[in-house]
């Protein structure tokens, strides 16, 4: 055993049992994440469960369950004068009418134990107030009303299928459409503003203006006037008679309803069918209900456009950084003083980065930047303001002593004999780090920015006063020239699950979504990590023979 420890196997196998675990827990993590995220989109079976309450009454509750737990209560009977008994959450909807969505119930409340309901249970997702868990009494269409289950279920999925389509017609009309139109409407109002300011307001400019102006109010009022006509159709789709729990009848319009299902009628088959559904809906929808339902995609666009964004700007800082201080810098007391600074500043909080970018970029740069080209603008801001540019310039100076780090330390691996050979052929000292240095840097160039691109992703608490938002009405890219507006606030993945896992009024209802989006962020970091590893391999590949 001496020998053992004297050989230092022991920390081997410590290093290795250490790796062992570390990994177990990585894996574990993902795994949970991945499991409750998933689960979010699978069609839950409906139950219904009789409550008897102290007073004697009974009370049907009807939902489906999400989680359980046990409860410490009281019992005279037992030894310890307490007992443990399972406690069901769960998610009843009809929020309109019983004002939770979520309720808690005790095993001994339960009478008859948790049933399920028969299979002509029906789930309704609505646009607001919940989910609607019953049965289909009736749909009433213009005036006529059909009864039959059967019929009025084809009926149900004909109305809501049209509604769906005039609603994706509205937004098209009123976001696309309407809002290319408000932004240029907008950029007149500016541009008459600047031309005041500099004097350049002739009469030709005013009609020029009033002309352009009175075209664009032209088309706006057709756009206004289709989504008129759309508006109206969906006020002629219907409206269905839901039986509740406790006998109660709940009607709902179907211009209100997003899609339904009946899931304790559902085969495989059709399960996975509405599973991937439910994931495409997911990442195309806006958010809904303060961001606890619906999807997530301007959160998807804010969290890509911002960590390119910010690779652009990092990659050329940290490298050109690295280059100086590896290939031009003399040693010294100074160099050696940056360096140790650029070390420290990998240490920083990042919410110090996001106080430095709020003060630096928004307050001096951003206001300075208004003052000189769009004074005619103010008391507006447009670049004074927290937004896009300047919370990716705040990402790119947190993620920067990574790829400097990563950029010498690449610098420092390709042998001098090859530096010495490029000029030994006549080459600048310029030219030969510009085509035979940098070059085979580049591997260790895109690990800096697969680091990066990692941190600047994740980071939450920075944005938060730097550009992001709860909810961003446009998104900061377009179609719309310049396209992608820099000068706009965004919604970013990792802020949105802050929101709503912690800010959100309706906690139960947010947890699935918290670990939905919580996948969703990892995946899309794994992603950009993969594509930059890719890359990384590729140029490690091509001049790996020049190393030897």
């Amino acid at each position: 055993m001496k020998s053992w420890f004297n050989k230092g196997e022991h920390w081997i196998w410590l290093s290795a049992s250490t790796v062992s675990i570390s990994l177990i827990l990585v894996f574990g993590l993902l795994g949970m994440i991945g499991y409750k995220g998933l689960s979010h989109f699978w069609p839950h079976a409906v139950y219904q469960v009789e409550v008897q309450h102290t007073d004697g009454t009974t009370e049907s509750i009807v939902g489906e369950l999400h989680d359980s737990k046990m409860k410490d209560v009281e019992e005279v009977s037992a030894p310890n004068g307490h007992v443990e008994v399972p406690q069901y959450l769960f998610k009843v909807g009809n929020r309109d009418v019983y004002g939770i969505d979520f309720r808690w119930v005790s095993s001994t409340d339960i009478v008859g134990g948790i049933k399920n309901l028969e299979d002509n249970v029906v789930v309704i997702e609505r646009y607001e107030y919940g989910n609607v868990y019953g049965h289909l009494a009736k749909i009433t269409v213009n005036g006529q009303t059909e009864t039959d289950a059967q019929k009025a279920m084809a009926l149900l999925e004909q109305q809501v299928a049209l509604g769906n389509q005039l609603i994706s017609d509205i937004r098209y009309i009123e976001k696309i459409e309407i809002g290319a139109i408000n932004y240029k409407i907008e950029g007149l109002r500016l541009e008459e503003k600047k031309l005041r300011s500099e004097n350049l307001f002739t009469p030709d400019e005013a009609l020029r203006l009033e002309r352009e102006r009175a075209e664009y109010q032209k088309q706006f009022e057709v756009f206004q006037t289709q989504t008129d006509a759309l508006y109206k159709q969906t006020r002629t789709l219907g409206e269905v008679t839901m039986q509740i729990a406790g006998g109660k009848q709940l009607n709902v319009p179907v211009k209100n309803i997003v899609h339904f299902w009946q899931p304790n009628n559902m085969s495989l088959p059709q399960e996975i069918g509405f599973f991937f559904n439910a994931m495409g809906n997911f990442l195309m929808d806006d958010p809904r209900e303060a961001n606890t339902e619906g999807g997530v995609f301007p959160a998807i666009i804010g969290t890509v456009t911002m960590v390119m964004l910010m690779a652009l700007f990092v990659t050329p800082m940290g490298v050109i950084a690295a280059i100086y201080m590896s290939e031009y810098a003399k040693e010294g007391a100074v160099l050696k003083m940056v360096r140790i600074s650029i070390n420290n500043l990998a240490g920083v909080p990042s919410i110090v980065f996001g106080i430095f970018g709020l003060g630096f970029f928004v307050y001096i740069l951003g206001s300075s930047i208004d003052e000189l080209f769009y004074s005619y603008a103010l008391p507006s801001p447009t670049f004074g303001t927290p937004g896009l540019l300047w919370a990716s310039l705040t990402m790119a100076l947190l993620t920067l002593p990574v790829v400097i780090v990563s950029t010498q330390e690449g610098l420092s691996r390709v042998p001098r004999a090859l530096r010495e050979g490029g000029l030994a052929l006549g080459a600048t000292k310029s030219e030969t780090i510009m085509r035979i240095v940098l070059p085979m840097t580049t591997p260790a160039i895109m690990t800096g920015l697969i680091l990066a691109i990692a941190r600047a992703a994740g980071e939450v608490a920075p944005l938060m006063l730097v550009g992001v938002v709860k909810l961003a009405p446009e998104l900061p890219v377009d179609m719309v020239s310049p396209f992608v507006h820099l000068d706009r606030k965004f919604m970013h993945l990792g802020f949105h699950i802050y929101d709503v896992g912690f800010q959100s009024p309706n906690v139960e209802a947010s947890q699935p979504l918290v670990f939905a989006t919580s996948l969703l962020l990892v995946l899309i970091i794994l992603s950009l990590n993969l594509g930059a590893i890719m890359i990384r391999n590729r140029l490690r590949e091509k001049y790996k023979s020049l190393e030897h």
